[in-house]
């Protein structure tokens, strides 16, 4: 399958005039059928101040892809080794957990959305000041876990990155490595996928770039917390108090960074082993058993679903509160990618509400009238 020339200049509109009309500063929009990248171009800039042009390098804050990038892949490889299974409780994965109220929330209802926790809150600010590090880490952890839970854990669903940041704690006690490291050397790396990373804070940015094939990172919002525009920091206030790295935001990547990554996972829903992706698990993560989610992964909504009008109901995916997203059609075999800068310089700027459906449903009518040809 090849785009036709008139079929690319659609889609060069749709980005360009999104960039015109400020849904976003940056992109990059990625299309692929399964590992055939169909589109992969880059719009926009990723700084205001500077004005330098987003690349197909530039990196952004994948912020909540975190979720089932990075997250979910290492509960999946714990559960694969025997280390753990849905249906372990908390109490039996995390130690710290026990006798309080949390102990019996299962790891299925944490990658569900269904532990009873809150959908968020802002820890950062009880800490001592924006100082990130370890010990800002442990005290944001035994705040989640003091937390008084909102419903009884399993009877509904609230999205919630709380949950997440317990996950990432288990995945640290079980392994014995931080979350990073762990689907570093577990997952990233043994894909050769050297674009999808956490950057602990304190790294210093000018290295990181030309040690990455001078990988340039999108800047984000300017926070008045911490009283500077962010760029190649996590977006995040609470991943950002716990250095950097949490089981909800942190990771940063490219477009290909994250298809290449897409397409092990659309492998396994497939059904087809890979290197390091279990497929049964991975399988069994993405069916909804009858509840609103799939465990780790969000898939199209009743109505104006980001995904647009065209995406199966078997589809897997998930946004970015950075302006992210991925989409993975396992029934026919398209992915799409689309990070974005749309936080930068306010986090205000919400058009890529009304944007992302109206994309997704422009290269699913493509596809479309080429499979038809």
């Amino acid at each position: 399958m090849k785009l036709r020339a008139f079929q690319r200049q659609k889609i060069d509109g749709a980005m360009a005039n999104a960039v015109a009309d400020g849904v976003f500063p940056g992109a990059v929009l990625l299309w692929a059928h399964r590992n055939h990248v169909l589109y992969h171009k880059a719009f926009g800039v990723t700084d205001i101040r500077s004005g330098e042009p987003v690349t197909l390098n530039t990196v952004f804050d994948l912020a909540s892809l975190t979720k089932p990038l990075a997250t979910t892949l290492a509960v999946a490889d714990l559960i694969s080794s025997g280390r753990l299974s849905l249906k372990t409780c908390l109490k039996d994965a995390l130690p710290a957990a026990c006798g309080t109220d949390k102990a019996g929330i299962t790891i299925d209802m944490l990658l569900r959305h269904r532990s009873g926790l809150p959908a968020h809150r802002p820890y950062f600010k009880s800490l001592p000041g924006p100082v990130p590090g370890i010990v800002a880490g442990k005290q944001l952890r035994q705040m989640v876990l003091a937390e008084a839970l909102e419903y009884e854990p399993g009877s509904k669903e609230i999205y919630s990155d709380l949950g997440f940041i317990l996950l990432a704690w288990v995945v640290a006690y079980l392994s014995g490595v931080r979350l990073d490291t762990f689907v570093n050397d577990r997952i990233f790396a043994p894909l050769k996928i050297y674009d999808l990373f956490f950057n602990p804070l304190g790294s210093d940015l000018t290295s990181l770039e030309k040690e990455r094939a001078h990988l340039v990172f999108a800047a984000t919002s300017h926070c008045p917390w911490r009283r500077k525009m962010m760029r190649g920091e996590v977006e995040d206030e609470n991943a950002w108090a716990a250095g950097g790295i949490d089981g909800h935001a942190g990771l940063f990547g490219t477009a290909a960074g994250v298809h290449r990554l897409c397409c092990q996972i659309l492998q396994a829903l497939k059904n087809r082993e890979t290197n390091v992706i279990n497929s049964s698990v991975i399988r069994y993560f993405a069916d909804n058993n009858g509840m609103v989610r799939p465990a780790g992964f969000d898939s199209p909504s009743e109505g104006n679903a980001s995904s647009g009008r065209f995406f199966s109901k078997r589809s897997v995916g998930h946004l970015g509160f950075t302006g992210t997203s991925f989409w993975i059609d396992p029934d026919n075999g398209l992915i799409t990618v689309l990070l974005t800068n749309r936080v930068h310089p306010s986090r205000e700027n919400i058009d890529i509400r009304k944007f992302r459906p109206r994309v997704h449903d422009l290269i699913a009518s493509i596809y479309k009238d080429n499979i038809q040809v």
